[in-house]
């Protein structure tokens, strides 16, 4: 048997998944596997510099970093930043983090085969990018990003201050109307998104449907699918340099009577024309349709062509809900229809196979929506609702009424470490001014629409992450009353301090986003729900988390006071807070990902060549095992229970995945659907189904074997 010596970072980290043998958990193998990590690989391969002055000189002459970043500086500064973020002594607490950091985020010389910065350097040049010369904020984001408590995206974490960089934007989100040239421009867009490294989701539901007549002969369009595969093909050709395929998804609304088309695509025994095996799929679900399956009746689906031409505006701006018996009994508008209960089964089925569709709810989106306008779609990830405006366009495909398309600008807190927080407050707004800068800095003219959304709305997704991890380290059980008590105060906490920040921002700038005297907020509408009774905390226990972090819990006079600020001075953002799954980001934090459950104690990733690597769940300890309960085990109600928590919060969505046990049916799936909607939950990402061979299974030895 070889020595501890002889085992290399990843056999280190490997035996994480093993128990010692009086049965405990190995998490110092993880730490020993980072220090191995750094001896064997990253000391050994980062390029010297024998001090910062020759280092920054070298990446800056060389192309890698941006001159114009440390122009907006003084020399001094700039080092006592660097000296600041080397002051916190950082260090890796897990091995996948550290692993992740550096091949995917830390800046590697040309030829991919050297280190050119550790984690404090890509944290200082965030700091400098994002901050554009405020010595203040710059070190602000120091101490958050370092602390852990402020997680830029992976857009902006790994390109900001980058010569030879991507876009700091997550997703882009498109209309496209039923005409040929609003197509054409939907897939050069596509491109042009893609190749920049952003996933790109688009609205089909305003496409007629197959067999639709074109200028008025019968029977002559293709429908959607055709659009769906030219798109398929457009994100697989623009890969990002071959580093990753392009990612984008489709959404339509279930009353578009190509949607059992739709659903079909993804089917596993498909026919390969119409398969779609790489392009993701999303559902939009009124509350009509609910209602109508309820009652086990036939819903209609109605034709966009002449759903648009009787109402003078394309189907996705309908609300279904509030028209839909009107266009039942309008004869002019062609219409066919299905049960309304088959549907949810197909959309069950579907799901059960491929995780597919995302869903979301149409009506609870809008009714939440502060913002003037309809919301008529996600993004790739089910988080990102905005408002969007149709464009117009002439023969040459040039724009006749240039629309307002959607970018996303995310980043996320880490739950523990912000409750940790020396000032609240100041975190929140760090983060909001982080991410404003951001969409002040993105530049995406080659998607006019896109430009012009997100210079009008300064739109942002303040995520979360590290909900179950803070959770069990303060010995909570997720799921349970006191873990959605006190996700309910959390969020509720987070949005005044967001609001405040981007009051504070409006104030400093003179600057509100464009149609704010339209939205809820300027009404003051948008306030009553926290002017009209007092938030407390329901359990002891989430009250004396609060007061034990000196985290003030606003009142209804803070409330009340912050509404009259807003009325007379507005808010810079249009929208502020999104919920995003958290990916990489939560490993290189150590967070549970987003505001789900763990997947498993000791969570098994696949990485490229390199085959498994093992990521211990933060936090955890063979004395608090009992409250890492996995997400298959808390099933799909309780995770419910606690979005529903957060969501009232949230101005946009929640990338809420739910889990089932191998044992669990498509009924079973439909009755989750039913208690999401029931609880007002805006959207459904994807849905996992435990594999039937782990279910049940125990090996010997084997942490996340053990069921």
């Amino acid at each position: 048997m070889a020595s501890e010596n002889e085992i290399d970072y990843f056999g280190l980290n490997a035996m994480l998944n093993l128990f010692d043998e009086n049965g405990k958990l190995q998490l110092d193998k993880d730490k020993q596997a980072v220090r191995q990590y750094f001896l064997e690989n990253v000391n050994r391969n980062t390029v010297f510099f024998h001090n910062l002055t020759e280092k920054l000189a070298y990446l800056v002459d060389n192309g890698y970093y941006e001159k114009e970043v440390f122009e907006l500086y003084s020399d001094e500064f700039v080092h006592e930043l660097f000296d600041y973020a080397y002051s916190f002594k950082y260090r890796f607490t897990n091995f996948v983090g550290a692993y992740k950091f550096f091949t995917s985020y830390a800046l590697k010389t040309f030829d991919g085969k050297r280190f050119l910065e550790r984690f404090e350097d890509r944290v200082a040049m965030n700091a400098l990018a994002l901050a554009r010369g405020d010595e203040k904020l710059a070190k602000n984001l120091v101490q958050e990003i370092i602390t852990r408590r402020y997680q830029p995206a992976t857009p902006t974490f790994a390109n900001a201050g980058k010569k030879q960089r991507g876009e700091l934007v997550s997703c882009f989100l498109l209309r496209v109307e039923d005409n040929m040239e609003a197509i054409g421009r939907a897939v050069n867009s596509a491109l042009q998104l893609s190749k920049r490294g952003g996933g790109v989701a688009l609205n089909l539901t305003n496409l007629r449907e197959h067999m639709a007549p074109i200028k008025q002969i019968e029977g002559q369009s293709s429908g959607i699918v055709p659009v769906m595969k030219l798109l398929e093909d457009a994100f697989s050709y623009a890969n990002q340099l071959g580093s990753r395929q392009g990612a984008g998804a489709v959404y339509l609304n279930v009353h578009h009577p190509d949607i059992m088309k739709l659903l079909d695509t993804k089917r596993e025994n498909a026919d390969e024309k119409i398969r779609i095996k790489t392009l993701s799929i999303g559902v939009i679900i009124p509350d009509i349709t609910f209602h109508l399956a309820s009652r086990d009746e036939d819903m209609y689906l109605f034709s966009p062509y002449d759903v648009e031409r009787i109402y003078g505006m394309p189907f996705s701006d309908i609300s279904v809900t509030d028209k839909y018996y009107e266009m039942v009994n309008n004869p002019n508008i062609k219409k066919s229809k299905i049960n309304a209960r088959k549907l949810f089964q197909a959309i069950a089925e579907i799901q059960f196979e491929s995780g597919y569709p995302y869903i979301m709810f149409e009506d609870h989106v809008n009714a939440a929506n502060p913002i003037h306008g309809k919301v008529s779609m996600s993004n790739l990830c089910s988080e990102i609702l905005q408002v969007s405006e149709a464009s117009e366009f002439n023969s040459d495909l040039s724009y006749s009424k240039l629309g307002k398309d959607i970018s996303c600008n995310l980043g996320s807190l880490n739950i523990a470490t912000t409750m940790d927080s020396p000032d609240f407050g100041q975190t929140i707004e760090t983060s909001i001014r982080a991410l404003t800068a951001v969409s002040d800095m993105s530049d995406i003219s080659s998607v006019p629409t896109v430009e012009r959304g997100n210079n009008e709305s300064h739109a942002i997704g303040l995520g979360q992450m590290n909900l179950h991890g803070y959770l069990a380290r303060e010995r909570i059980f997720y799921g349970s009353e006191e873990g959605v008590d006190f996700t309910n105060m959390y969020f509720y906490t987070v949005t005044y301090h967001a609001l405040r920040a981007s009051n504070a921002i409006a104030r400093e700038r003179g600057v509100t986003f464009k149609g704010f005297e339209k939205s809820k907020y300027a009404t003051g509408e948008y306030f009553d729900k926290y002017t009209e009774k007092a938030w407390v905390p329901a359990t002891e226990k989430v009250k004396g988390l609060f007061e034990k972090a000196g985290i003030a819990i606003p009142t209804q006079e803070d409330w009340l006071a912050l509404k009259k600020l807003i009325m007379e001075h507005g808010i810079y953002n249009q929208n502020l807070q999104a919920v995003p799954p958290t990916g990489s980001i939560s490993y290189i934090n150590h967070s549970t990902s987003s505001i789900h459950p763990i997947v498993s104690k000791i969570e098994i990733r696949k990485e490229g060549k390199i085959g498994r690597v093992y990521y211990p769940a933060p936090y955890i300890s063979d004395d608090n095992l009992e409250y890492y309960e996995d997400a298959y085990e808390i099933g799909p109600e309780k995770i419910i229970d606690t979005y529903a928590a957060a969501t009232q919060h949230v101005d946009q969505g929640l990338s809420l995945t739910l889990f089932f046990r191998d044992t669990a049916t498509t009924r079973d799936i439909n009755r989750a659907q039913i208690y999401a909607w029931k609880k007002g939950i805006k959207t459904i990402y994807y849905i996992r189904m435990r594999q039937a061979a782990l279910e049940g299974t125990q090996i010997e030895g084997c942490v996340s074997c053990a069921l």
